[in-house]
């Protein structure tokens, strides 16, 4: 007969560090891959359906807040919260991912997720962004059911928790 996964159980605690990790590596990643790029990552939203202003204040404040979102997860600072933010984003991604499917791989044969990196390890194609991002989707929607800390936890997996003697 299975075990019920209860709070404090070591295996909820996997369930829910590996997609912490994850997400938050991904994140991290392609935040730091677009910031070198802002400019050509403008431009690219500018053929979508974004105006100038808007384009602009996307492609500057969107890197920055993957970094902050992947580095909150990968060192487990508020992960629900975090976790909770990146839904918005993530459906935001699969959006835009719809939308250059939609308008044919002739116009967009890159998504530019990634920014650099993909000029180093090869483009990511629409559809491509659009599975993974359903990924990440999921694998945030796990780190909200199964973390194993309350929804506004501010302790990082690296920081010991203190046993006081004496002190009940």
């Amino acid at each position: 007969m299975p075990r019920i996964i209860t709070k404090g159980d070591w295996r909820r605690d996997l369930i829910a560090l590996g997609p912490s990790t994850f997400v938050g590596l991904t994140l991290f990643i392609s935040g730091v891959g677009k910031i070198p790029g802002q400019t050509e990552f403008a431009d690219l939203l500018l053929k979508s359906f974004w105006t100038p202003t808007m384009a602009y204040l996307i492609a500057h404040a969107l890197p920055v807040g993957e970094i902050i979102l992947g580095l909150f997860l990968v060192f487990g600072i508020f992960p629900r919260i975090a976790a909770g933010l990146c839904l918005p984003l993530l459906i935001g991604f699969m959006a835009n991912n719809a939308l250059a499917i939609g308008r044919g791989m002739e116009e967009f044969p890159s998504c530019n997720c990634f920014g650099v990196w993909e000029t180093l390890f090869g483009i990511v194609t629409p559809m491509q962004a659009m599975v993974y991002d359903v990924v990440l989707l999921m694998l945030a929607v796990i780190i909200l059911l199964f973390h194993p800390t309350g929804f506004w936890h501010f302790r990082p997996w690296l920081i010991k928790k203190w046993k006081w003697e004496g002190i009940k």
